[in-house]
């Protein structure tokens, strides 16, 4: 992965830390973890924008829960 601008990172982190504070405990850590891949492969593909960065976030919670609902 190529140098993340120090905006950029501050995106992410806001991010994640508002999109987990939806899942029970702020989310465990395969949670946490998998929404970070996620804002990860959207910067990569050139993603940078707030809006941006809360969508991917947003869809990979909801793949999160559908994945627990379904168990």
């Amino acid at each position: 992965m190529g140098e993340i601008s120090s905006r950029v990172q501050a995106n992410m982190d806001v991010v994640l830390q508002q999109v987990c504070a939806e899942l029970p405990h702020g989310g465990d850590h395969e949670s946490r973890k998998y929404i970070a891949e996620q804002l990860i492969e959207a910067v990569e593909a050139g993603h940078h924008t707030l809006g941006d960065l809360t969508a991917v976030a947003r869809r990979a919670l909801l793949q999160i829960n559908n994945r627990s609902n379904s168990t």
